[in-house]
C-alpha cells in the first residue's frame, strides 16, 4: 500500500512543484511550500478520521510521504540563505513550519468530522 501511494504522490509532487513555481518570478520556493502544506492537511485528515490501517499506509505513509519533502525544504532554505536571500530563507522556515502545523491541525479537525 505504501508503494502504491508513493507511486501517485511522487509524480504529483514533481508536477505540482513545477506548475506552482512556474507561476512565480521570485526565488521563493512556492512549489515546495504548497506540496508540504497540502500533504500536512491530507495527513491530518487521514489520521483524524477513523481510517483503517490500510488507508493510513496508502494515503498517510505512501502518498503523503512521497508528496511532501522535508529534504527539499531544508535544501532550499539553506540555498536561499547562502545566496544572500536571508529574509526569504527565514520566511520559508517560519511560513513552512507554521502553515504545515496549521494545515495538519485543520486536517485533524476535518478528519474527526468525517
Amino acid at each position: 500500500m505504501v508503494v502504491l501511494g508513493a507511486a501517485v504522490g511522487a509524480p504529483l509532487r514533481f508536477v505540482t512543484d513545477r506548475v506552482v513555481q512556474s507561476r512565480h518570478d521570485t526565488g521563493f520556493p512556492w512549489g515546495t511550500l504548497v506540496v508540504n502544506v497540502a500533504g500536512s492537511f491530507v495527513l491530518g485528515t487521514v489520521l483524524g478520521s477513523t481510517a483503517s490501517p490500510t488507508v493510513v499506509a496508502l494515503v498517510g505513509t505512501g502518498f503523503c510521504g512521497a508528496l511532501t519533502t522535508y529534504s527539499t525544504f531544508g535544501y532550499e532554505t539553506v540555498q536561499l540563505a547562502a545566496g544572500g536571500s536571508r529574509l526569504f530563507a527565514a520566511l520559508n522556515a517560519v511560513v513552512s513550519v507554521s502553515a504545515g502545523l496549521g494545515a495538519a491541525a485543520l486536517g485533524l479537525a476535518t478528519g474527526t468530522l468525517l
